[in-house]
């Protein structure tokens, strides 16, 4: 069977946000390889540099908890090109910083731009794929690695140009606002969902018809023809009868509107306390995503932040060959959100989150375990390949729950992912006190392996 081609615009807001999500992972790329220039310029030490990024996700967070209730109200799209204009903006803030106090102000915006491009980009992205045949989340954050890749490239390469960081950072933001200009107008506008409901016992014709007051007209009048036409005792009954329904709409002595009332009230309760039913479930599901994107972005940060260490506290390498730990998690974490929508176009959602977090533990399992580099390689490539697909198939599930406020179902997910993200590296420093640091790999083991036991979660919504 051919599958159906989406319409020109999806397309092309398909292809434009690809470059808003690469253009996140470029900037944010450029942020981090200037660290070193940036904290020299602005006499700031590493245990201030900490405190600094502490700051600088912490303003993330709000940022995405804002970005949510704005992105339901304004539209995604009207919140990605502010973002992004925000973060483009921001990132020059760093280079021109001279003491703590300034870059705290850069990094603040900077990180505040960034959680809220995180939000609203996605959100449109679940917006792209309602309207695309098959599933194309992963793509969007493979963009954004590929992003990350040509933005450390390019920073690299202007420094050993030698090129002054104004310099760079001015031209990087001036790309920023050019995309961010070129790709807003062909993102998805806004479409609210939905929130009203017919009242129960009316008649669908007569209520998705005619202005309210039109609708209220042919109701009274149904009541009328209804009421006049029932049998009277006497001529002097009808006219009194006929009288009252010229104040009322319906005769004061008859119990026929009694039963219609009762119903339409019953149904009415029933009809609350079935929303208050979906949305106790809504909060739930919104619950348990983000506790299975707080497991895996807390692995996701374990591996970008222990992994050289581990390998090299494990075996002793050098540090050249203790860096392609990393290398071996970030080649296959970007190969596989290459191929993870095809994956989960035929396999399904559920099945992307529960072997892929499987295989991300058999990797934290083989790390473990591992005395020798090439399976510890193997180990940190599993991992990658694992997690890869992952969380964008929980942020599409997050979008796609059901409820006219999709967008801060999935800021607050977002946010729970990105305690995740800096938790987990701050819990392997503090168990490396107690145990050696390959043991405590064990905890995002675990954690990956309690996500595959929840993972059916992201089919439902």
């Amino acid at each position: 069977m051919v599958a159906a081609t989406p319409a020109p615009p999806i397309r092309t807001a398909r292809i434009a946000l690809f470059a808003v999500f690469g253009l996140n992972g470029m900037l944010s790329a450029l942020w981090i390889v200037h660290i070193p220039a940036v904290t020299q310029r602005a006499g700031v030490s590493h245990s201030a540099l900490g405190v600094l990024i502490l700051l600088m996700a912490g303003c993330a967070i709000v940022g995405m908890q804002a970005a949510g209730p704005l992105a339901d109200r304004l539209g995604s799209r009207t919140l990605t090109a502010t973002a992004a204009t925000i973060l483009s903006v921001a990132l020059i803030g760093p280079g021109l910083a001279t003491s703590p106090g300034t870059l705290a102000i850069a990094l603040a915006a900077f990180g505040f731009g960034n959680g809220m491009l995180d939000v609203s980009m996605n959100a449109q992205a679940v917006h792209i794929e309602r309207a695309y045949p098959r599933p194309i989340m992963s793509a969007f954050h493979a963009c954004f690695s590929l992003g990350g890749l040509l933005g450390s490239l390019a920073g690299a390469a202007t420094q050993r140009a030698h090129w002054n960081i104004h310099t760079t950072l001015l031209l990087s933001a001036a790309l920023g606002l050019t995309l961010v200009a070129l790709c807003t107008p062909r993102l998805l506008p806004h479409q609210p969902t939905p929130t009203t409901r017919t009242p129960p016992d009316r008649d669908p014709q007569t209520a998705e018809s005619g202005t309210p007051q039109q609708r209220f007209s042919a109701q009274a009048t149904a009541g009328a023809h209804d009421t006049y036409d029932a049998p009277a005792e006497s001529g002097q009954q009808r006219i009194g009868e006929h009288n009252n329904l010229g104040a009322t709409g319906a005769s004061s002595e008859s119990e026929v509107p009694a039963a219609p009332d009762r119903r339409a009230l019953r149904h009415s309760t029933e009809g609350l306390a079935a929303e208050r039913r979906a949305a106790t479930g809504t909060t739930r599901k919104v619950l348990v995503l983000g506790a299975i994107a707080f497991a895996v972005l807390m692995a996701e940060g374990v591996a970008a932040d222990w992994s050289a260490l581990q390998l090299r506290d494990r075996l002793g390498v050098e540090v050249g060959t203790a860096a392609l730990a990393y290398g071996a998690f970030s080649t296959t974490m970007t190969a596989g959100r290459l191929v993870a929508d095809r994956v989960s176009g035929r396999f399904g959602r559920v099945a992307v989150v529960r072997w892929g977090t499987v295989l991300g533990a058999g990797g934290f399992g083989l790390i473990a375990i591992s005395g020798w580099l090439p399976l510890t390689l193997a180990g940190w490539a599993l991992c990658g390949i694992g997690l890869s697909g992952a969380v964008p198939q929980v942020f599409t599930a997050a979008g796609n729950l059901g409820s006219a406020n999709s967008a801060t179902d999935m800021s607050r997910v977002f946010g729970l992912g990105y305690v995740g993200l800096l938790a987990g590296p701050a819990i392997i420093g503090w168990l490396t006190t107690v145990v050696p640091l390959t043991t405590a790999m064990v905890v995002p083991l675990i954690a990956l392996l309690l996500c595959a036991w929840g993972a059916r979660v992201v089919g439902t919504h």
